[in-house]
């Protein structure tokens, strides 16, 4: 676009030029001054005008010049016009490039922001897959732990409970510690299958009693009797 403007402005200077040049080349000379020879005295008398010379009248100007001066001065003032045309051009052609540029600067930072906010997106998307899966661990690790009555066994279990209710704290925790723990070939204490058994026992105990015999346990072995106790905090029934 600017290159095409150039090229515009150099062929109206150009075609200006050529008409100023015409209009200087072809002015019209100077009139001449008195005739005669230079030698003749200036003070010898004009020869008499012919008849025809007297009737014409007295030239009072001369129109070529006055035409060729105004051609020019045309021609100046469509040049002035025509530079000041092709300027305003340029400048409003500079104001738009300028305007473009900050517009692909504002893009370029808008960009820029949008990527960070990208990532920053995709930062808390990861973490909260995280948190999504360290939760559903801790859930299954719960459902795992978590001791479950069956309505079938709920009245037999209350039974049993109310039997140990009765006995001599001691020996209701010996007897609830052999259930839920057990020797290896080792000879090492370890927890049975039977654990889930003891728990359910302790749930339907009175509380008064369930004391005593946890009291009873923590004597003896206070690993079990803490675990026990965990377990206690698990125990749902089903419905």
């Amino acid at each position: 676009m600017k290159k095409r403007l150039m090229i515009m402005a150099v062929a109206g200077v150009t075609s200006l030029a050529g008409g100023f040049a015409t209009g200087w080349l072809t002015r019209p000379k100077a009139a001449l001054g008195s005739a005669g020879p230079a030698s003749e005295s200036p003070d010898s008398p004009a020869p008499p005008a012919s008849p025809e010379a007297a009737r014409l009248p007295a030239a009072t100007g001369t129109p070529a010049a006055d035409s060729g001066t105004a051609a020019r001065t045309l021609a100046e003032h469509q040049l002035r016009e025509l530079i000041l045309e092709i300027r305003e051009k340029i400048e409003a052609y500079d104001r738009k490039l300028l305007d473009l540029d900050q517009e692909k600067e504002r893009l370029q930072m808008a960009q820029q922001t949008l990527k960070k906010d990208i990532e920053t997106l995709n930062n808390l998307r990861v973490e909260l897959a995280t948190s999504v899966a360290s939760l559903k661990t801790e859930r299954d690790t719960i459902l795992k732990t978590r001791t479950e009555i069956e309505q079938v066994e709920k009245t037999n279990l209350m039974a049993i409970a109310a039997a140990y209710d009765k006995m001599d704290p001691a020996r209701a925790g010996e007897i609830l510690q052999s259930m839920a723990q057990g020797q290896n070939a080792e000879g090492t204490s370890v927890r049975t299958a039977n654990t889930d058994d003891a728990v359910k026992i302790l749930h339907y105990m009175q509380d008064r009693t369930k004391a005593k015999v946890l009291a009873e346990m923590a004597a003896l072995e206070p690993a079990l009797a803490a675990a026990l106790s965990q377990r206690l905090k698990q125990v749902t029934e089903k419905k």
